[in-house]
């Protein structure tokens, strides 16, 4: 019996993405890449895992050499490279930057129903969401000067008012692979009080406009980073 070198391999590449798992569970980071609905995929996946490593260790000798092929190593530097990128960075939220490249909102398939905007709170996500019905639409105008808070990072360019900036805040139905950006346009901040990025808490009345929503201002505050920086629908 002698040790199998593919068969090591394995198991580091399962205990790698075990670890990778319960260090995301551990340091309450998995909100950074799966939504409400799918998180529940990290817990699943790092006990799944830890006990396919565990059984794997039980075996890794072999009453036949195994050596490693180049082959081999290649396909397992691929699928630890994940897990390396992870620990590598620090954990970061979907920023303006990915705000220019992704689509927006409106142009998803998610709606929201008039029903759910003729009475209640008006959610960033709801807003947005009514861009793709007419009757959501017509709903949203009629409370046109209605009170909201929201919540989203600063974005902004060269061409922005000092007055003005766009709250911006990332949907994701799964992953951030398919986040979308949910957008307000904020009139009447203090001028050049907010960079890039920022993340603030902005009060006031909100007028839908053709295909944007714009928020009047009466208080726009700084806040942390929300615990989870993603909406769900």
């Amino acid at each position: 019996m002698s040790w199998s070198a593919r068969k090591v391999a394995n198991v580091l590449t399962l205990g790698a993405w075990a670890g990778l798992f319960w260090f995301l569970m551990a340091t309450d980071r998995t909100s950074y890449y799966l939504s409400s609905r799918t998180d529940w995929l990290v817990p699943v996946g790092a006990i799944v895992l830890s006990l396919a490593t565990i059984g794997r260790l039980l075996s890794l000798r072999s009453p036949h050499r195994e050596s490693l092929r180049r082959s081999d190593a290649w396909a397992v530097g691929l699928i630890v490279f994940p897990v390396v990128i992870v620990l590598a960075l620090p954990p970061a939220s979907l920023s303006s930057f990915a705000a220019s490249r992704r689509s927006s909102f409106s142009s998803a398939g998610f709606t929201t129903s008039a029903e759910d905007l003729a009475e209640g709170e008006l959610s960033l996500a709801d807003v947005a969401g009514a861009l793709r019905s007419q009757d959501a639409m017509e709903a949203l105008v009629d409370r046109a000067g209605s009170d909201v808070t929201f919540t989203g990072f600063v974005t902004r360019d060269s061409a922005t008012p000092a007055d003005e900036f766009v709250l911006t805040r990332f949907l994701i139905s799964c992953c951030v692979a398919d986040a979308l950006s949910v957008e307000a346009r904020v009139v009447g901040a203090p001028p050049g009080a907010f960079e890039n990025d920022e993340w603030v808490r902005v009060s006031g009345k909100f007028y839908p406009l053709g295909g944007e929503v714009i928020v009047d201002a009466a208080d726009v505050t700084k806040v942390a980073r929300p615990k989870r920086p993603y909406l769900n629908p």
